[in-house]
């Protein structure tokens, strides 16, 4: 393969993510009614650091869905379409496994001049990801909710998402 057609099959790759389902209208993850991107990797690090089985993990059926590449142009006017929807999640599994495809999807996103919340569920802490916090930070509206999954922890109201996490050391901030 030549390099220009190298180039011309990665800027075709940037107009991909690949995911394990998309839920157009979820009322459950964030006070706005949002559209739900389920990410397809995850180390199961949650389970992993505790000595658990992975198994046990409420998104362990997830990692067994078929992957599903679609266009980001498709996810945005599915978006876009839906008089309902406020805002996107981006969960799953560990959306960050994926982060180009996330940055490229938020990017393409503010290019059509739509603002709306990132919702970005993950299990990692800031000082995991703090390079890809800044690289977020170029674009309005992102909140990421932090933290790691623990079984049997208390869950604690999230006055950023105004929904209920499941562990109580997780928590959201608005990065911009």
């Amino acid at each position: 393969m030549n390099k220009n057609n190298k180039n011309k099959n990665n800027n075709n790759n940037n107009n991909f993510i690949t995911v394990k389902s998309i839920v157009d209208e979820n009322f459950q993850d964030y006070k706005k009614i949002s559209m739900f991107i389920a990410f397809p990797k995850c180390d199961f690090k949650c389970f992993k650091e505790l000595g658990l089985d992975i198994s046990g993990c409420q998104n362990y059926e997830i990692s067994k869905m078929p992957n599903i590449k679609i266009k980001i142009s498709e996810v945005f006017n599915r978006y876009i379409n839906n008089n309902i929807t406020e805002a996107v999640i981006l969960g799953g599994l560990e959306p960050f496994f994926n982060f180009d495809e996330i940055y490229n999807l938020i990017s393409y996103f503010r290019q059509k001049n739509c603002n709306d919340d990132f919702v970005i569920y993950t299990g990692y802490y800031p000082d995991e990801i703090k390079n890809y916090i800044q690289e977020l930070k170029k674009f309005e509206n992102i909140i990421i909710k932090f933290g790691r999954f623990i079984p049997k922890s208390a869950s604690i109201l999230d006055k950023i998402l105004g929904v209920k996490l499941a562990s109580e050391n997780q928590f959201a901030k608005k990065i911009s």
